[in-house]
């Protein structure tokens, strides 16, 4: 890599702060990565609301690599569809940032998780639905998967928060909830707990004792 010049310091520099800021924004659901693009091969500068795993000192990424191949290739890439490396969907948008000489040194990356706004989505919707004929009734019938999978959304939606950004005493309030409920009386109901909170069976079983 070439010595920095003031002008690429200042830059990297006022664009940590850009990256924090926004991070702190749309927390948790953004994250956002800000990569020195003249170091390819261990370019992630810093990384906020971790949401894919990597770690500052990771490599760039394929639209990076095209960045540094061509300086003509387009600064702003908004909203195109992405994917974690667990198979989540979401949906990105990289900015590429140029010295005076045109040339790109860094470029700054929001990905966001769209697991995580469908389950705010959900819980939204199904608080401002209204159905003034509606009366209680029972059923004996066990809860579903999906039903599974929305009350667990629904208690992170009320602690501000997603399933996987859920902490350890949050976690075993759930599962207390779950069975108070009858949810974990379902076929496979730790398998459908554990792949929504991200974590391991095990995992679960303990949080349960």
């Amino acid at each position: 890599m070439k010595k920095s010049t003031p002008e690429q310091q200042i830059l990297l520099a006022q664009m940590q702060q850009v990256a924090q800021g926004l991070a702190a924004t749309f927390a948790p659901f953004c994250e956002v990565v800000l990569h020195d693009l003249r170091t390819p091969s261990h370019s992630i500068l810093a990384i906020h609301n971790n949401l894919s795993g990597r770690q500052v000192g990771d490599p760039t990424t394929e639209l990076g690599l095209a960045r540094i191949a061509d300086p003509g290739y387009p600064q702003v890439i908004a909203n195109y569809a992405n994917q974690f490396a667990d198979g989540r969907q979401a949906k990105s948008t990289s900015i590429g940032i140029k010295d005076s000489n045109g040339q790109y040194i860094a470029a700054l990356c929001m990905n966001v998780d769209l697991t995580q706004i469908r389950s705010v989505q959900h819980v939204l919707g199904q608080f401002g639905s209204v159905d003034a004929t509606k009366v209680p009734k029972e059923s004996l019938d066990p809860a579903g998967a999906d039903v599974l999978r929305s009350r667990i959304d629904a208690f992170a939606a009320r602690l501000s928060t997603t399933p996987r950004a859920l902490k350890t005493e949050e976690r075993r309030s759930l599962l207390r909830e779950l069975k108070d409920t009858g949810c974990m009386d379902i076929r496979r109901a730790m398998e459908t707990v554990a792949l929504h909170l991200g974590v391991s069976r095990a995992t679960v079983y303990s949080y349960g004792k």
